[in-house]
């Protein structure tokens, strides 16, 4: 899947999430409570991201992928194939799933094979200064970091921050809060890799 230079661009990156999330969960006949219940999200969060008043973070996401019982893939495409024992997977410069959020931009590598144990994906920073948060974020699972452009700043929760060159990279529990921003007046780029668990099984036909 190659994103096209118009799904570059936040307001129709986040519109077309708002629209696939509606339809994935409506597909299923499930409510937003019930998504909610079993993404461990709040109900409110789940409304606003499907009206398109909120753009959600990986950790916010991937409830929103568990609520819905299907793999994050499905959040970024319309088909997707579950990657088998012995598969290949090949991605071209430019194949991504774009997301954008008010603090970084996600390329989701690899979003048309489902199934994957790790989700990698690149991504751009603002500097520390220019964002906004209101949390840390945290998930299940295990977390790879490298910086490919730039300095960036790592907060951790009850931990000093880290600060990494180009080239530097840092692992670590994904449960414990963190954030990412760039070190300098100028955006960085990244690559992450995290782990993911719960994977939910193709349904039986």
């Amino acid at each position: 899947m190659t994103a096209p230079a118009e799904d570059l661009d936040d307001t129709i990156s986040r519109a077309r999430m708002a629209t696939r999330l509606r339809r994935l969960r409506e597909e299923r006949g499930l409510t937003i409570q019930a998504v909610a219940e079993r993404g461990g999200i709040a109900i409110s969060t789940v409304s606003k991201i499907e009206r398109n008043l909120m753009a959600p973070t990986y950790d916010r996401f991937t409830r929103l992928a568990r609520g819905l019982g299907v793999d994050v893939t499905e959040l970024f495409v319309d088909e997707s194939a579950r990657f088998e024992p012995g598969g290949v997977a090949v991605a071209r410069k430019g194949d991504f799933g774009y997301h954008e959020t008010e603090n970084y931009t996600y390329e989701m590598l690899f979003p048309q094979v489902r199934g994957k144990s790790m989700v990698p994906m690149m991504g751009t920073l603002k500097p520390l200064q220019q964002m906004k948060f209101d949390r840390m974020v945290t998930h299940p699972g295990e977390e790879f970091l490298l910086v490919l452009e730039g300095r960036v700043q790592v907060q951790l929760e009850d931990r000093e921050d880290v600060v990494l060159n180009t080239g530097e990279s840092l692992y670590f529990d994904s449960t414990r809060g963190h954030l990412y921003a760039s070190a300098l007046n100028e955006p960085a780029r990244i690559l992450v890799v995290c782990t993911q668990f719960d994977l939910p099984a193709d349904p039986q036909p």
